[in-house]
This record gives C-alpha cells, structure tokens and sequence, in this order.
C-alpha cells in the first residue's frame, strides 16, 4: 500500500480485489451496455451478486466516457460506479474518470475506488491510463467536497501497482 495526502484527502494505491474493498463506492470498468462479463465487473458480480448487472443494465446504455450509479449488492462497498471507458482514446478515460468523480460528488460519498480503467478487455496500456487517472485524482483532492477523504486505486496485478506507484511519485 501508498498513501500520498492532498490535504484532507488521502490517495491511496493497493494490490488487490477491486470487489472486496470497503470503501463507499467501487468503480467498475464498464461497457456501455452496462453488461458485466470478465475482468473487474466479472469480479464486481460474482461477489456483489447478479442484481449489481440487472440494475446497471436498466440504466443503459450509457454512451463511453459516462458513469451510473447502481447499489453494491453483497459487496462491502454501498455503491457501483459503473464508468464506460471501453475506448481505447485518452478521452474516455478521462471522461469516465470525471464522470465517476461526479457521481461519488453527487452522493456526498467519503472513499471511493478505482481500477485501472480500460486496461482490460479495452487493451490501452497501464502506463496511459495512470497518466490519465492519477492527475484527475489529485484535481481531485485538491479541491473536494467536503465529505471526502480518501481516492482508492485497486491494482489486480503487482506490475499494474508497480506502474501506478511510479506514476504518482512523479506527479
């Protein structure tokens, strides 16, 4: 674990499951049907329970860069942030990272965690999107709201980790 403070806010990077976080909310990364298949929403709905989908899917779709809200079925966390990034442009990304923000902003939401978006099945390299994400993430916690306090990355893989860790020493 990392933990670099931006004020009140923490920022934080761990190896691990996504879906077994206790944070407020977890992101996960979505198509923009809503339909969770593999990789980190295969994990969000094989823990959290099938209804975390039903209820995203009544959501959508979603055009890419965009972000819904469902509850956390079984998960720890109360709330699913479903952020469409599945294109592979530097745009969606940030759009999807934004939108996730926004969603956690409009729920006075105190810790929210992310996974590397669009790394998966989308393919864009860890590197790009912690070059994306993790200048979102200190905007960010720059400038919260005021329930704020912590900003969560969830990397599945020690590499992945690796590469997030690297990234944010050197912003």
């Amino acid at each position: 674990m990392f933990e670099r403070r931006v004020g009140a806010v923490a920022v934080t990077l761990v190896q691990g499951d996504i879906a077994g976080q206790q944070t407020d909310a977890v992101v996960n990364a979505a198509n923009n049907h809503l339909w969770m298949g593999s990789g980190v929403a295969g994990a969000v709905k094989r823990r959290g329970g099938i209804e975390i989908e039903r209820e995203a899917v009544e959501l959508g779709p979603i055009s890419v860069g965009q972000a819904v809200t469902t509850s956390a079925g079984r998960l720890d966390a109360r709330y699913v942030i479903h952020a469409a990034a599945m294109g592979d442009a530097p745009t969606d990304i940030a759009s999807a990272t934004r939108a996730s923000f926004n969603e956690a902003r409009r729920l006075s939401l105190a810790s929210v965690s992310f996974p590397a978006l669009a790394t998966g099945v989308a393919g864009v390299p860890v590197d790009r999107c912690a070059r994306i994400m993790l200048p979102i993430a200190l905007e960010t916690a720059r400038n919260p709201w005021d329930a704020l306090r912590e900003i969560r990355f969830v990397l599945w893989a020690q590499p992945d980790f690796e590469t997030f860790l690297s990234v944010l020493r050197e912003l």
